[in-house]
């Protein structure tokens, strides 16, 4: 399998904690991350994957004669320098991480359905960033089967920070109107890749009123360290929020961010 957590052993909670305006908690998780070779390696695949499983790139390059490096970088990543390029591989980059975060570290699966059939590779994919789900008995339903829904804004450049956290929370309110479309996707790429169980799982959340689950909001930003402000984040007001009950804001921040995602879809085409 391509899938790996070995890179989330630099993401640590650093036990700081903020308030909103408004009172709500925000966590500060800081990413550690070290030039190692070997965990660089394995999660380059890991990334490489959520948007060509490496057994299809060799067929789906053949029409263009490219090596499997050349199709990454040409159809499918994001331009590594022509606008909007950049930000976007940021964008992605920042919701793969907190799809990691979600999964290996609170336990939900989170289908890797979001990259992989993106028709222009220098727009952002619509719909919910992030979707996890967490049955807790296959085959018996019930009231705590959780379904998240994070939303998650970067800033890895720039000349001063901007509230990522605000419009993260701002896009997780619109999630609560869009997010019977995104399980409808899930859902729909789930079958068309023929993985059918995995289909039927996501009908157990396609109805809370009839089967009702948890239903959990997250909103997340992260920062370049030099872009992270503690006054400013703690400026974001989350009161309106339509799920503020069950609303997680987090704040994940690193040194010199925008180089490693560089690095990391570089090693992504090169080893392919």
């Amino acid at each position: 399998m391509p899938w790996t957590s070995v890179h989330l052993k630099w993401l640590v909670a650093t036990g700081e904690k903020l308030t909103t305006a408004d009172g709500k908690p925000i966590e500060i998780w800081e990413f550690h991350y070290e030039n190692d070779d070997e965990i660089l390696s394995a999660w380059a695949k890991h990334f490489r994957n959520h948007y060509c499983q490496d057994c299809d790139i060799d067929y789906l390059r053949i029409g263009y004669a490219y090596s499997r490096s050349d199709y990454l970088n040409t159809i499918k990543f994001p331009d590594a320098s022509a606008k909007p390029g950049p930000s976007i591989r940021a964008g992605d980059f920042g919701e793969i991480l907190v799809a990691d975060y979600l999964q290996y570290l609170l336990g939900y699966w989170v289908p890797r359905t979001r990259y992989s059939d993106k028709a222009i590779r220098n727009e952002s994919t619509k719909g919910c960033d992030i979707l996890g789900f967490k049955i807790i008995k296959d085959g018996k339903e019930s009231k705590k089967d959780t379904l998240a829904v994070f939303e998650a804004k970067t800033q890895f450049s720039g000349p001063k920070p901007k509230p990522r956290l605000q419009d993260a929370i701002d896009g997780s309110a619109r999630d609560q109107t869009r997010k019977a479309e995104s399980l409808n996707a899930i859902k729909q790429r789930l079958f068309a890749s023929q993985q059918f169980q995995d289909a039927v799982r996501i009908e157990r959340f396609q109805n809370s009123e009839d089967r009702p689950f948890k239903d959990v909001s997250g909103a997340v930003a992260l920062f370049a360290t030099q872009l992270f402000n503690a006054d400013s984040v703690a400026e974001t007001v989350a009161n309106d929020h339509p799920n503020l009950n069950d609303l997680v804001l987090l704040v994940i921040h690193g040194k010199d961010m925008m180089n490693l995602v560089h690095e990391l879809y570089r090693r992504a085409a090169d080893e392919a």
